[in-house]
């Protein structure tokens, strides 16, 4: 892999259920979810054809739905689906995952609430 190579995406907005309280499960709320994916670029770099990389349209859809179409308790344990979900791509060699969840039942005031995860191959 080239030292550096990534495909970044921020922002992806998802409605989900996730959350330990009742109405978090039944209401439900926004979610943000960044990705940062690592693997070897170049081949892509050469060829300039989708093929050789990680399609970030689909990867970004399928983020999108695995947030709509799950549920867990923990924003940790929705990080690691997630990374999880990322990685089964053989040619992604590490991930990092970051879960926003700027709603969250806190009780103060505050700007974000995120949980980020950073998985890689052995």
């Amino acid at each position: 892999m080239q030292r550096g190579d990534r495909i970044e995406l921020r922002g992806l907005r998802a409605f989900g259920r996730h959350g330990v309280l009742p109405h978090e499960q039944e209401l439900g709320q926004a979610f943000l979810v960044d990705v940062v994916l690592e693997a070897d670029l170049s081949a892509a770099a050469r060829s300039d054809a989708l093929a050789d990389t990680v399609d970030y349209g689909k990867l970004g859809g399928a983020v999108v739905e695995a947030v709509a179409g799950t549920r867990f308790d923990l924003l940790e344990a929705l990080a690691g689906h997630l990374a999880d979900l990322v990685l089964a791509d053989d040619r992604v060699t590490a991930v990092t995952v970051t879960v926003h969840k700027p709603m969250a039942p806190m009780g103060v005031l505050f700007d974000d609430v995120a949980v980020t995860m950073h998985r890689a191959r052995p």
